[in-house]
Formats: C-alpha cells, structure tokens, sequence
C-alpha cells in the first residue's frame, strides 16, 4: 500500500480505473445491464437521471476500498458497534429513478440488518476524477452517512432532510478518529494494518 504522503500527492487524473459514460438510458435499459452483468462485481454502475456510469475499478481502487473497509470493521469489533458488511450491494429505487453500488457500505446499530433496506454508512472511494458526483444518488435513495477518500483523506458527508452537509467526523460512529484509521493504510500487509489498529484501539480504551 502506498504511504499516506503518495496517497495525498498523487494525480487522480482518469487514467486507472475504467470508466464510461452513457446518456438517455432508460430505467428499462439499466435494469437489463444489471441482470446481463448479473453477480459479478463490475462494471458498478450508478444511474441518475438518464446517465449511467459503468465503472471497472483499478487493482489500487479495489485494494484502498478492502483495507478502508477491513480497518472500519475492526473499530466496531473493538468498540462493541453491532455491524454487517454489504459490499457493493446494488441500490435503486424506481420511485427517483436512482441506482448506485458503493464501494463499502455498512448497516449499523441494533436494528434487524437482515431487514434493513438501505445502509447506513456507504464509502466511496475516488481514485480517478472525473466520474458522476454519486452523492446526488445517494441523497435520492436516502443512505444516512456517505464517506469519500479521496487523495488521503476522507470527507464525511451527513444527510440533513433532503441535502448533505459536510461534517467534521462521522455521526454514525462517533469516536472514531478517522485520521488514526488512515494513518494504518501503508502497513505491508491488511493483517499488519488490522492487528496494529486494534492494537492501538485497545490502547486507547485503557
């Protein structure tokens, strides 16, 4: 993994992840696209308004997205926050005419997870500029809490009845100190960055 210094200095100019743009596309035409992909993991797709957005993640999205996620599950097991992981769970809802897939996304707390129909916590992750500004969809399907990593550092973002604001840490998990969670991104290994972040977690609780 590259150290954060390289995360914040590097160009995210589209080159890495692949990405295409579709216009005029029918509610109809997303949902063959979904069922002709069927259960692989990409393209994802996201759909607004008539646009859709096929991307093919890069193997460094797909890495940042796994050691960002695998480091959020571990603040909950060490915090005791009942959590369960839906990966790139496909949201849509035919009602805005809105779909998106995050890259993680999470249900919280100590409501039914299996009944839940959204999550709670959705994480983006930018590697390559450029792409649709999901959090138009995810304000349309009424995802509580979206995180964006991008060049380093994660902007949180909290839904305030029909709009997003920008807040300085997460709502849906208050202590957590997502600098101290970024800062075990250049570890060698998931393991060495998990065991060390728990480490340091259980530390902090003393």
């Amino acid at each position: 993994m590259h150290t954060h210094a390289e995360l914040e200095r590097r160009s995210d100019h589209p080159t890495e992840d692949h990405v295409v743009r579709l216009s005029g596309v029918t509610w109809a035409d997303y949902e063959r696209l979904l069922e002709v992909r069927g259960e692989r993991p990409a393209p994802r797709m996201t759909y607004l308004e008539g646009e859709l957005e096929l991307m093919s993640p890069s193997r460094e999205h797909e890495q940042l997205r796994s050691w960002i996620g695998r480091l959020v599950e571990a603040y909950c097991f060490e915090r005791g926050v009942r959590c369960s992981p839906y990966g790139s769970w496909t949201l849509r809802d035919p009602a805005v005419g809105t779909g998106a897939e995050p890259d993680e996304c999470y249900v919280l707390g100590d409501d039914d997870h299996a009944a839940a129909e959204r999550p709670h916590l959705a994480i983006e992750v930018v590697w390559t500029s450029g792409r649709m500004d999901k959090l138009d969809a995810y304000r349309l399907l009424r995802v509580q809490e979206v995180w964006v990593w991008r060049k380093g550092r994660i902007r949180v973002h909290a839904l305030r009845g029909d709009q997003y604001e920008q807040v300085a840490a997460s709502e849906l998990l208050p202590g957590l100190d997502l600098a101290q969670l970024l800062s075990f991104l250049d570890r060698p290994s998931l393991s060495d960055a998990v065991l060390e972040y728990r480490r340091a977690l259980a530390a902090g609780a003393r």
